[in-house]
């Protein structure tokens, strides 16, 4: 058998271009021209004897032989680009105490933690989950080093995350009335979502009732699936048994909403400083 090697330039261009449906795009995103991108995706090809794209004037697809390519080249960058990171990047270590908002990415956080410890084993990371307006003290009082929570929690400089829609949500069964005083599932105040909830149903004349307060995105999110009524979240934070609230309740409109990194960036700390990076890599990679 032939040996052949596959060149990581050569997967990064093919995962760019899967990824973004567009030889343009791709190029856009990795640095190269459309006339590069398909010299490489053709060498690629070449190297493997086999079509990973199907191609017209108007569409471009993955063949079933691009399909299988596309979960191995996967792999391999990540690996890649793990052991790129472990050897290059600063010997951070120390211990780094982190408080998240308990609706910071649910189904990802996980394996962005995992993989941050495995690329910075030296670092010792300390993590605290709770609403904003509890992880806030923590930070101002020096027991926390930084803290991911929404804007509206903290009034100092901070630096944006990521912005994503609010949404009215309920449970998925649950079915509602435009005529309906509107069941409220909140956090106590000074809670933003709550704040922006009543504000904005009072300003449309919408009679409300608050049936549930939480203590937790948790609670809330379990309230709501219940059916004991609706609640303003992250879209981030919508999950199984969860929905948008549909049209024809006429509920108002709702802001982006900020997550942002608050941090005393005028204190030395590497180790803070290494994670905050890596996250909005990892974020940057996502969206």
């Amino acid at each position: 058998m032939i040996h052949i090697d596959l060149d990581i330039d050569m997967l990064r261009c093919f995962m760019a271009v899967a990824k973004t449906g567009s030889f343009t795009k791709a190029g856009k995103k990795i640095g190269l021209t459309q006339s590069g991108v398909s010299v490489k995706i053709r060498r690629l090809e070449e190297r493997l004897s086999t079509q990973v794209f199907n191609r017209t004037s108007k569409s471009l697809s993955l063949t079933l032989e691009g399909e299988t390519l596309l979960d191995y080249a996967g792999r391999i960058l990540s690996v890649h680009d793990e052991a790129v990171n472990r050897l290059t990047k600063p010997k951070a270590c120390g211990e780094l105490r982190i408080g998240l908002i308990d609706y910071f990415l649910p189904e990802l956080l996980p394996s962005l933690l995992s993989n941050f410890r495995k690329q910075y084993p030296n670092i010792h990371l300390i993590i605290q989950t709770d609403v904003g307006i509890n992880l806030i003290p923590l930070f101002e009082k020096g027991e926390l080093d930084l803290v991911v929570a929404g804007k509206d929690s903290y009034q100092g400089s901070c630096r944006v995350l990521i912005q994503e829609p609010l949404v009215w949500v309920m449970g998925k069964e649950t079915e509602g009335s435009l005529d309906e005083v509107l069941n409220l599932v909140v956090l106590p105040s000074p809670c933003s979502f709550r704040k922006i909830a009543t504000e904005r149903l009072d300003k449309a004349q919408r009679k409300w009732e608050i049936l549930f307060t939480g203590t937790s995105i948790g609670n809330i999110q379990a309230a709501v699936q219940a059916g004991i009524g609706v609640s303003i979240l992250p879209k981030g934070a919508l999950k199984e048994g969860l929905r948008k609230a549909p049209s024809h309740l006429e509920l108002p409109e709702l802001p982006m909403y900020s997550i942002v990194v608050i941090t005393d960036e005028e204190r030395e700390n590497d180790a803070r400083d290494v994670f905050i990076s890596y996250l909005e890599a990892e974020l940057n990679s996502i969206t």
